[in-house]
């Protein structure tokens, strides 16, 4: 189990001087994990597509989903309520933070797309194109 006392990636930069130090200073900015994305799955459902977000705490108006030209996007604002700011913690490891993902459906329609957070759990439904919705018949006087 972790340490409830912050670790100072910092101080051990600087303690291993020359060689880790530089390594150990831009991990939080190479890093995906953590607090800087939140997990995500797509599925082939055969007429559509099911895209599924894992967003604990987060209230549906923090959240924004977008398509684009066949690129779904789904970003999160979390913001810290003001009723939490007058709190006085010990430790706090829950704050404001904001993310996006992305994922390419090359065969997105952009109708009927459906989505709805609960429990923590954000799900998309976005139907495909049928192939008769890509042909379109030029009729010449």
């Amino acid at each position: 189990m972790a340490s409830m006392i912050p670790y100072d990636r910092y101080a051990r930069a600087l303690s291993s001087w020359p060689f880790g130090a530089f390594d150990d200073f831009f991990a939080p900015l190479a890093t995906t994990d953590g607090d800087l994305a939140f997990k995500m799955n797509v599925e082939d459902a055969g007429d559509s597509y099911v895209v599924t977000a894992e967003l604990p705490g987060v209230k549906k108006d923090e959240v924004d989903v977008e398509l684009n030209e066949g690129r779904l996007s789904i970003s999160v604002d979390k913001k810290e309520s003001d009723e939490e700011k007058g709190k006085n913690y010990l430790h706090k490891e829950t704050s404001e933070w904001s993310a996006t993902r992305g994922v390419f459906l090359k065969d997105a329609a952009t109708t009927g797309i459906t989505g709805k957070l609960e429990g923590g759990v954000l799900t998309v439904n976005v139907p495909k194109q049928s192939e008769k919705a890509n042909v379109t018949k030029v009729f010449i006087d």
